[in-house]
């Protein structure tokens, strides 16, 4: 047998760390804090653009929701986050400077002022009283709504984390269709319907493309999207919210169906955010996710 055809049939040897060690340490934000913060955030954001929307068209009762939702959220969210951090006063620091170049310093200075601007929102709503001052801050609330909504995604993505690196143009989207979903879903748990319904469809639109590249666009970096405890998660979620789609196309007729389809929506955001959650930590734990990118991004370059 000649030299080249022995060659040719040796397999590709597979990567194998040192003593079969994680080249990197898994994220060290604690669960079920982290994921319930990227949740709720996204939910309030999505929550308080609609209740400025909704203001602006004339319908009072969608704003109410929207407004109530989007404090709940955010306070809710800066509680997770709190908790994570150990100390109070660490989230304070964080506010000490804005550093441009820092998803996570950017992140706090969306969170506080969105967190402040929904309370007063909320606060005038249930009160009745300073109205005006009341929808500015829902109006403030409302513009940096989108930003509540993707923002965590940028966190996520600017770390070493395989999975989570290596899907930096995708996380935005999906968050964004997700955070849209939860926000029409709490709105159809309240009874609403019309726009609640168009906007749920084009957030589970987004969400659902954006899934699937997760768990095929990425090279390898898909394969924690797609096994194990993220799997199950993700798989969950598409399932959630295709129901949740079908349920909302009759949620006018039937307040039942737009309970559920609510329900629906909501959970798959829970699903969602620990799925891709438990797709990174998957990611650090065996070292051919950062390695084999690795070695075919420098062969490519090297136009081998």
């Amino acid at each position: 047998m000649s030299p080249r055809r022995e060659r040719a049939m040796v397999e590709p040897a597979e990567f194998r760390s040192y003593y079969g060690k994680p080249i990197l340490k898994e994220p060290a934000w604690k669960q079920p804090d982290v994921p319930l913060y990227l949740f709720l955030g996204g939910a309030a954001g999505a929550s308080a653009t609609m209740a400025a929307l909704a203001d602006v068209t004339g319908r009072p009762r969608l704003a109410r929701i929207g407004r109530l939702v989007a404090s709940g959220g955010s306070v809710a969210s800066v509680g997770a986050l709190i908790h994570d951090l150990g100390r109070p006063e660490r989230f304070l620091h964080m506010l000490r400077v804005l550093k441009p170049t820092s998803p996570l310093s950017v992140g706090s200075w969306i969170l506080s002022p969105f967190s402040g601007l929904a309370a007063v929102a909320a606060a005038s709503e249930v009160t009745g009283k300073l109205p005006v001052i009341g929808r500015l801050a829902g109006v403030g609330a409302g513009v940096l709504g989108p930003a509540m909504c993707t923002y965590t995604a940028v966190l996520l993505a600017d770390t070493a984390t395989p999975s989570w690196h290596e899907a930096h143009g995708t996380l935005p989207v999906l968050f964004a269709g997700s955070a849209l979903t939860s926000g029409a879903g709490a709105a159809l748990l309240a009874g609403e319907t019309g726009p609640v319904v168009r906007a749920g469809l084009a957030g589970a639109a987004a969400e659902l493309v954006a899934e699937h590249h997760l768990e095929t666009g990425l090279g390898l970096a898909s394969e924690p999207y797609r096994t194990g405890r993220a799997g199950k998660l993700l798989k969950a979620a598409k399932a959630l919210t295709a129901a949740g789609a079908g349920l909302s196309l009759v949620a006018g007729r039937s307040r039942v169906a737009g309970a559920l389809a609510g329900a629906a929506y909501l959970a798959s955001g829970l699903c969602t955010r620990f799925g891709v959650y438990a797709a990174g930590v998957a990611s650090t734990k065996d070292p051919k996710y950062v390695v084999v990118p690795q070695r075919e991004r420098v062969n490519q370059r090297a136009g081998r």
